[in-house]
């Protein structure tokens, strides 16, 4: 296989242990999770495998570094990076060299950094040191949580990486300038060899701040065909709907409402037989001296579902996500609790209206009383800092949460990192989409992001796509 010069150096101990050292800083500076112990027992491994075979090296550092699916899929990224993207070329005549040309530039771009910290995380980066720019890119993906001032920005996103633009432009002009100046000095061949390396780092630096890297996306849950179907309106989307066949739509839901009851009153009346209760089975064969004739199960019955639903309740989404929550509240005794919030930019929680008025009351009520500013933009890291600071003690791991809404956030920050707090607290993150799915990625929607952290995502439109997702949830 081919080798490169990141695992030539691993045939030199002290040198193996820096390389893993170095690789462990720059995935926690790209918020990859990785203890002391960790590193340690990745220390006591490498040695018992073939340090010059890449998949056994590889296979090692994964095995200890990425603990889930979606750490893999990071550590994936960050693994080419390290080993791949920011090692010395093979080709590259004078590696000695090229090392001392680069450090010299990174000490003169430092010079002239200042005050700058983006400037200065660029230098490393292109010397071969990624941690100082890693977490410069983490940083930026997050906000504060103050509430943002006027309507949504549809440049939220750019705004954010325009200062590290500049520095990256900036830091190829000193590059330019740098060679120019040393024209004399440097002879004409290692001149090209460090323009040529400098300039690929730097398009590694760029593609890594412009185009973000997502965990592999999950299979998009889908609507049952055969009897399970409704004919006609069930087809029929949400927010085509006429007022005849909205009131056609509502008895169908009462129907389908009322069966699954039924079937979930079978189902808690059933319960499950359980495990062996030892202590019970031998008081019994007390009866027939010692020989256990009966045997006691410990009954079990089946656990209820908690569920805290976000609802979108913007105007391109409400025809659809009203529906969902009348569906929802209809069979809220078959669920152990179910908490409510909505949301356009601000979160408000709207439980109190759905306690304490029937269902169609509880949705007028939510339009009218629930104090929120229809006219906001949508803005779906507000509502999730929000939900954070104000509402996080309602999602614990006994607790479904479903998310319904578009993902059009108008080039806000997406507010990634909460999103996956959510679901490592919780049971279950849904994620029900009233969109077409042609339309998921295009824009402003932000669902290849959040499609890629939820357990499930289901396109949610019609009849037939909301009763499938709902006897999924309940049986």
């Amino acid at each position: 296989m081919k080798r490169n010069a990141g695992f030539g150096l691993f045939t030199n101990p002290s040198t193996m242990v820096n390389l893993i050292l170095q690789f462990a800083a720059c995935a926690r500076a790209a918020d990859l999770r990785i203890s002391t112990a960790e590193v340690l027992d990745c220390l006591a491994q490498i040695p018992l495998v073939d340090l010059l075979d890449e998949k056994q090296v590889n296979a090692v550092l994964r095995a200890n570094f990425a603990k889930s699916r979606r750490e893999q899929h990071r550590f994936d990224h960050l693994y080419h990076l390290f080993f791949h993207e920011l090692q010395v070329n093979e080709d590259v005549a004078d590696a000695g060299s090229l090392a001392i040309h680069s450090d010299a530039i990174r000490d003169s771009l430092k010079a002239v950094a200042g005050d700058h910290p983006e400037l200065a995380a660029i230098s490393d980066f292109i010397a071969g040191d990624p941690s100082a720019y890693l977490q410069l890119l983490r940083e930026i993906q997050t906000e504060g949580d103050s509430r943002r001032q006027g309507p949504g920005s549809n440049l939220g996103a750019l705004v954010r990486r325009f200062p590290v633009l500049r520095a990256l432009d900036r830091a190829a002009e000193l590059v330019d300038r740098f060679l120019a100046d040393h024209r004399d000095e440097i002879h004409w061949e290692t001149r090209q060899q460090v323009q040529r390396h400098l300039k690929r780092r730097m398009a590694v630096a760029r593609n890594l701040l412009t185009r973000e890297e997502v965990p592999d996306t999950p299979l998009i849950r889908k609507q049952p065909t055969g009897d399970d179907r409704k004919k006609g309106i069930g087809d029929l989307a949400f927010n085509a709907l006429s007022p005849s066949e909205v009131i056609r739509l509502r008895e169908t839901i009462a129907r389908l409402v009322r069966k699954l009851k039924d079937t979930a009153g079978l189902r808690y009346a059933a319960r499950s037989r359980g495990i062996l209760d030892v202590k019970k089975t031998l008081r019994r064969a007390a009866r027939y001296q010692g020989v256990p004739v009966e045997i006691v199960f410990r009954k079990k019955p089946p656990r209820k579902t908690r569920l805290v639903v976000l609802c979108d309740i913007s105007g391109s989404v409400w025809s659809s996500a009203r529906f969902m929550l009348n569906m929802l509240y209809s069979l809220q005794e078959c669920f152990d609790r179910v908490r409510s919030f909505v949301f356009v930019a601000e979160v408000v929680e709207v439980t109190r209206f759905f306690e304490n008025h029937t269902v169609d009351r509880a949705i007028e009520k939510v339009l009218t009383e629930a104090g929120i500013d229809y006219s906001a933009s949508t803005d779906y890291g507000l509502m999730l800092r929000q939900f954070r600071r104000l509402h996080m003690d309602a999602v614990n791991k006994k607790t479904t949460v479903i998310v319904i809404g578009d993902g059009r956030s108008n080039y806000a920050n997406p507010e990634v990192r909460i999103v996956e707090e959510i679901r490592s607290r919780c049971r279950r993150l849904i994620w029900l989409n009233p969109e077409t799915e042609q339309f998921w990625y295009s824009g402003d929607s932000e669902m290849r992001t959040y499609q890629a952290i939820c357990n499930e995502v289901w396109p949610c439109r019609n009849l037939n796509q909301l009763s499938a997702f709902i006897t999924d949830l309940m049986l």
